[in-house]
């Protein structure tokens, strides 16, 4: 888990707010989404996602790491069986933060968090700059052959001097 800034923390010392960002966790993984203040929610996302990240490895030890975080097993199951299978294509961002308004009670900006458990469609674009960059290295010697030669005939005396006693035999 990241480590807590200084300042203010979410309960009041650092073992609370651990200790509630994992049950937060916890009813994320559930739920699949939930509502919240907006500065838990922002806290509650990278714990999230480093957990999400062990359950892609899939093994035993990662499984064990979580569950030093996570204590319902049954969440940590759903989490390795149905969860990470999901997101086993997407290289990061597996959640997402919603801001929906203000809580009527004391006006504390409130935020849904979800996973993001979509299908990643890999961009046509990633492809594309890999093949181009083949085709630049194949058109640079040609490109440099006919420089050279517009070079040398482009030279101002030279064109000047041919010129010039084409003009005086056409008087």
């Amino acid at each position: 888990m990241p480590k807590p800034n200084k300042g203010p923390r979410l309960g009041g010392g650092p073992a609370h707010e651990r200790l509630m960002l994992n049950q937060l966790a916890s009813q994320l993984f559930e739920h699949k989404r939930i509502q919240t203040t907006e500065t838990k929610a922002k806290r509650l996302q990278p714990v999230a996602e480093r957990l999400v990240t062990f359950a892609k490895r899939g093994d035993l030890h990662s499984r064990r790491r979580v569950m030093r975080q996570i204590l319902d097993k049954s969440v940590v199951h759903e989490l390795f069986t149905e969860i990470a299978p999901l997101v086993e294509n997407r290289e990061g961002g597996y959640t997402r933060i919603v801001k929906t308004g203000f809580r009527k009670g004391d006006r504390a900006p409130l935020a849904v968090i979800e996973l993001v458990l979509e299908p990643v469609s890999p961009k046509p674009k990633a492809e594309k700059p890999a093949a181009p960059v083949a085709e630049e290295t194949t058109e640079a010697p040609a490109e440099e052959t006919t420089e050279a030669p517009v070079e040398e005939t482009t030279g101002a005396p030279a064109e000047e001097t041919t010129e010039a006693p084409a003009e005086a035999k056409a008087e």
